[in-house]
């Protein structure tokens, strides 16, 4: 990767595309005319390209890989015909397909054309590694660098396994490789998936009453979240970020030496917001697929544009379903209840709850009219 003539380089981040065999119409639909409107020179998917759990993809072995490939393949072909490089990490919804990160990566992506980047030694796994943006005049300087993290998957348990520590070690030594070889700290994005713990120090604590609060859960049980005052004009907050129930200190290592200026993330679906903690920002970016819950036409995708001669002061935005394609979707009715359902599991529990005490409740009414007619 090498900045342009023109000393820009724009990067896309597609996130929670999240789908099945039979893929929504009006996913192809964002996913091109995003592409068209904006010609990335490198697009990044966050992780969760597939819906991996449920039945939705049939068989085992190669057929169940056949399946898979033939959905990415045709999720991708916005990039891929336009030969756009791209890179790719992983959610904790791909691996639950029954085929490992290292395998989607290696036997589906890698099969693609313009797939770039290669799995850090030492790291099991698919989809942590980085990537360097060199120069434009020709010369080998690392101007900037990319880091893409598999951020793990979901606890049997209940929420998502802690950060990964190998992947600390590994990122602290890459940057060192990169300081060394270019004889200063390289400006630096980090891409993953699941979101830092951190992610709630550029929200604000509120009342649980307050228009707009959020509700958070597990580690931030009963407490209500607003955005913060760094965040920017237009930004969405409508769902609490789903962090790891342990902090590993991934944030501690990103932040120490100045390196990293800046974290983007998926997973929670309906948040899109840019947020600063510590001289880094922390962006959240909305899904692209209209098959699991979202934001309704605020669905989306996010660019950052890098100019070689400042890249600390990047620009970021975000280009919604709404602007590029427009307010109809195929399915309206679906499209609409699935912007109600419970974000996760802990948001579930009390609805559920509340559930079943009506149809007791009721069971309970039947039972006494019985008795009494």
């Amino acid at each position: 990767m090498r900045f342009n003539k023109d000393k820009t380089f724009k990067i896309m981040q597609i996130t929670d595309i999240q789908e099945i065999p039979n893929i929504s119409p009006d996913t192809l639909s964002l996913l091109e005319a995003a592409v068209k409107e904006e010609m990335p020179d490198l697009v990044v998917y966050t992780g969760d390209q597939i819906k991996g759990y449920g039945v939705s993809y049939k068989g085992k072995g190669k057929e169940l890989e056949r399946a898979v490939g033939k959905t990415i393949a045709r999720l991708l072909e916005p990039v891929t015909k336009r030969n756009i490089p791209f890179a790719v990490t992983f959610g904790n919804h791909d691996p639950q397909v029954g085929i490992s990160n290292r395998a989607q990566f290696e036997n589906i992506y890698k099969a693609l054309p313009n797939c770039i980047g290669v799995q850090a030694d030492g790291i099991d796994g698919g989809g942590t590694y980085n990537i360097p943006i060199k120069s434009s005049d020709g010369t080998e300087k690392d101007v900037f660098n990319l880091y893409l993290f598999d951020s793990g998957t979901d606890m049997k348990t209940g929420g998502y396994y802690p950060f990964s520590t190998e992947i600390i070690t590994w990122y602290k030594k890459t940057r060192e490789e990169l300081k060394n070889r270019n004889g200063a700290y390289v400006p630096s994005i980090v891409f993953q998936h699941i979101p830092l713990p951190e992610y709630y120090n550029v929200l604000k604590r509120v009342g649980k009453r307050e228009k707009g609060a959020i509700r958070a859960y597990r580690t931030h049980k009963n407490e209500y979240y607003k955005l913060g005052d760094t965040c920017r004009e237009g930004d969405m907050l409508e769902e609490p970020p789903s962090v790891p129930d342990e902090n590993t200190g991934e944030f501690d290592a990103i932040s120490e030496k100045g390196d990293v200026i800046a974290v983007y993330v998926g997973h929670d679906h309906k948040n899109s917001f840019v947020g600063r903690y510590k001289n880094v920002d922390l962006g959240f970016t909305q899904s692209a697929g209209f098959n699991e819950y979202g934001n309704r036409t605020k669905r989306g995708v996010r660019c950052i544009v890098i100019h070689e001669d400042n890249p600390r002061e990047y620009k970021t935005y975000t280009r919604t379903y709404e602007e590029l394609v427009g307010t109809k979707v195929s399915r309206p009715l679906f499209d609409f209840l699935s912007s109600k359902f419970p974000t996760n599991i802990d948001a579930a529990k009390p609805l559920i709850a509340k559930a079943l005490a009506l149809i007791a409740l009721i069971a309970a009414a039947i039972v006494l009219m019985i008795q009494f007619l």
